[in-house]
């Protein structure tokens, strides 16, 4: 059993509200999880939707079900009857004891508004991504809060090779992906493409494009790491606009992609400027694009943007652990500077990270992340600059360059 970092805030959501959802895409081991917690640190009835008699039980009579699912209970993928929600609320309403229900789901509750309304200010909402590196290794990352420290703790020379690097990113977090050899990653992930498209969607709406989607996810894919146009989407892949909205919309609620909202020191900015696509997965994009470890080590071209996408969800792991818990957008102006990331925390301070794919970098490397500090003025707290070397140097006016391991590997 892989310890998962999320663990001790969800036994604290548990401690004081009456209602808990995690979500999570399939099989990043929400289940296991949830069954574990249920059998000792929060004892619980388990049952899961997933169950023929029980799904059929919840769909007849939801306000039955609930009232004779006793004191506490785990629901696990609640998402396929969302009736059930109105019938919890009632539950909650007439008795609001702390951790009656743990509820998971495969869908993201806040894309769901009947779903998301029925449960407004009764539920705590944690979301549990594939495994993190930390996780793999067996070790709770503090890369966040160290980044937004004072001062920035000596790290170890990197200790991963740059192959074990891109084998990291190849391999992605998914938990049953950590054991297969390649050719099965490959098998696996075709058939987990398969149900969330035309099991998953299908249960979350009608929709007679189902055939479409593939070749929409694979586009998307391709476009790992550059800004989200969805008006030249539409054109590229000719799916009417509004079609290719819904489409996206029922994408992002089944965890497999994810946007990265755009960053701007005028906050109503951010709001009209294009967000970031991400793949929730770096093995997903990689077998969604028909990458090797072997291209990607001489392919900078497919590399770059797939180190961004693997890096940006590392860092959106670590976030749900972390003290400072920020917030990630992207950052870039009209005149080209960008950067790939920034994290905003709920004081105002940021921290810009740019991702190199090389293990080299010069002044150029470093242009976005000095125009991000020249916009924020006293906000900016540090520029990272992560790089596929070995060594961590530090450049000046609160700019470092860190090997990407750091963001895993604990400071000496």
């Amino acid at each position: 059993m892989i310890e998962r970092h999320i663990t001790p805030a969800l036994l604290d959501a548990l401690g004081d509200r009456p209602a808990v959802f995690l979500q999570g895409a399939r099989q990043v081991g929400k289940s296991t999880l949830v069954q574990q917690l249920a059998s000792a640190a929060h004892p619980a009835r388990y049952l899961t939707l997933d169950d023929g008699e029980v799904l059929g039980a919840a769909r007849a009579d939801p306000s039955g079900f609930v009232a004779g699912l006793g004191e506490r209970v785990v629901l696990d993928e609640v998402q396929l009857v969302p009736e059930l929600f109105r019938a919890i609320k009632a539950a909650i309403d007439r008795d609001r004891r702390p951790g009656r229900f743990l509820l998971t789901g495969s869908a993201n509750v806040l894309l769901v508004p009947r779903v998301s309304e029925s449960l407004a200010g009764r539920m705590e909402i944690l979301t549990l991504w594939p495994l993190s590196q930390g996780e793999i290794e067996g070790r709770r990352e503090t890369f966040i809060d160290a980044v937004f420290g004072s001062s920035l703790p000596r790290l170890a020379r990197q200790r991963d090779s740059r192959q074990t690097l891109l084998e990291r990113a190849f391999r992605g977090g998914y938990p049953e992906v950590q054991r297969l050899a390649t050719p099965r990653r490959r098998a696996w992930f075709a058939s987990y493409i398969t149900t969330i498209l035309q099991r998953d969607i299908r249960e979350l709406a009608n929709i007679e494009g189902r055939t479409e989607l593939p070749r929409l996810l694979s586009l998307l894919a391709a476009r790992a790491s550059s800004l989200a146009n969805v008006a030249e989407l539409s054109r590229s892949i000719g799916i009417a606009y509004n079609t290719l909205k819904r489409y996206l919309a029922l994408l992002e609620t089944t965890f497999l992609f994810h946007v990265r909202p755009a960053w701007a020191a005028n906050l109503g900015k951010r709001l009209v400027r294009a967000p970031k696509l991400a793949l929730v997965d770096s093995g997903l994009l990689a077998n969604l694009l028909g990458l090797s470890v072997e291209r990607l080590g001489h392919d900078t071209r497919a590399l770059g943007p797939m180190l961004e996408n693997f890096v940006a969800m590392e860092l959106e792991k670590q976030r749900a652990w972390s003290r400072v818990q920020p917030q990630l957008f992207h950052f870039r102006t009209q005149s080209g500077s960008e950067v790939d990331i920034v994290l905003e925390a709920a004081d105002g301070l940021i921290v810009g990270i740019e991702v190199k794919a090389g293990a080299s970098f010069g002044a150029g490397d470093l242009a976005g992340l000095r125009s991000l500090r020249e916009l924020a003025g006293k906000r900016f707290r540090r520029g990272v600059l992560l790089h596929t070397g070995h060594e961590s140097v530090s450049l000046g006016d609160q700019l470092v360059a860190l090997p990407v391991g750091a963001l895993w590997q604990p400071a000496s």
